[in-house]
């Protein structure tokens, strides 16, 4: 059978796949274009698998949130060079993921994976874009924030996103909370919320510096003490000073407008990831081959 440009084209506009491939699908199947989009999606996977180990650091932060204003989540979405993550294509499965999230109730990655996005699973959207890309692509992690009167958002260059619920305040305060933490990266609301690893760590810290000092034992004491409530303000949000004002702790411009923070959630594209050390001229060269 005689393989025409239209058949192609449909292929390539099915599936993604390179014009090359689609051409060569057709072929090896007669023509057949849902057996060819079979064999394509199987190649894709295939595809999908060989390229699962390869690390991928870069990618966005898409947010999506209820029509009553009520929930909110964020999902990282992963690729290895930022040249990928810029693209329409994986934007567009980032966002129409973080919708599925709100939409579904996903508790889990596994979960969103088997939703559906255009009458295919999200998995099976992320592995044809492997394919297409040529790049590993994840979907990471997400958070999930319900609950409040507000819910504030701000998403940082699609770098850094950030959800915070507050009771009181309003839509204003919200989003200046959540450009804050963005900034500030603290670790939780208050002293309550730190992980009481973390605190013991940095007492055994400033206990070894403090005994170097050759002070006596109270004096000592009230050093660690000193310490441990600087390190403990550093790190929760209603102990540090507000970004837009430095001179106004965030405590007390919560406190100011009648309003306490429930819960946030803070994400930042990469973090924890050992990344590969790459210029752009790489980058460049990687997507050509």
């Amino acid at each position: 059978m005689s393989i025409t440009a239209t058949m192609v084209k449909e292929l390539r506009e099915r599936t993604g796949a390179g014009m090359m491939e689609c051409k060569k699908a057709l072929q090896e199947t007669a023509g057949d274009m849902e057996l060819a989009i079979e064999n394509l999606r199987k190649t894709g996977l295939a595809k999908a698998d060989k390229k699962a180990s390869r690390v991928a650091a870069e990618g966005v932060i898409a947010m999506a949130e209820s029509a009553d204003g009520k929930q909110a989540v964020m999902l990282e979405v992963n690729s290895e060079t930022d040249f990928v993550a810029k693209g329409d294509d994986f934007k567009d499965l980032a966002a129409k993921a973080a919708d599925n999230i709100l939409q579904t109730g996903a508790k889990d990655i596994t979960e969103l994976g088997a939703s559906e996005i255009d009458g295919k699973t999200v998995e099976e959207t992320r592995q044809e874009l492997i394919a297409k890309l040529g790049e590993n692509i994840t979907l990471r992690r997400f958070s999930k924030i319900a609950g409040g009167d507000v819910i504030g958002s701000y998403l940082h260059g699609g770098k850094i996103g950030v959800l915070v619920a507050l009771t009181g305040g309003d839509a204003t305060l919200a989003k200046d909370i959540a450009m804050h933490i963005a900034a500030s990266k603290p670790q939780a609301i208050d002293e309550s919320g730190v992980a009481p690893e973390v605190l013991e760590k940095e007492k055994e810290i400033f206990s070894a510096q403090a005994k170097e000092s050759g002070k006596p034992d109270d004096i000592i004491e009230k050093m660690i003490g000193g310490k441990l409530k600087k390190f403990i303000a550093e790190i929760t949000l209603l102990g540090q000073p507000f970004v837009k004002d430095p001179d106004k702790m965030v405590a007390r411009l919560l406190s100011e407008k009648g309003a306490e923070v429930v819960e946030f959630a803070r994400l930042e594209v990469g973090e924890g990831i050992e990344k590969k050390s790459e210029n752009f001229a790489d980058e460049v060269m990687a997507q050509i081959k």
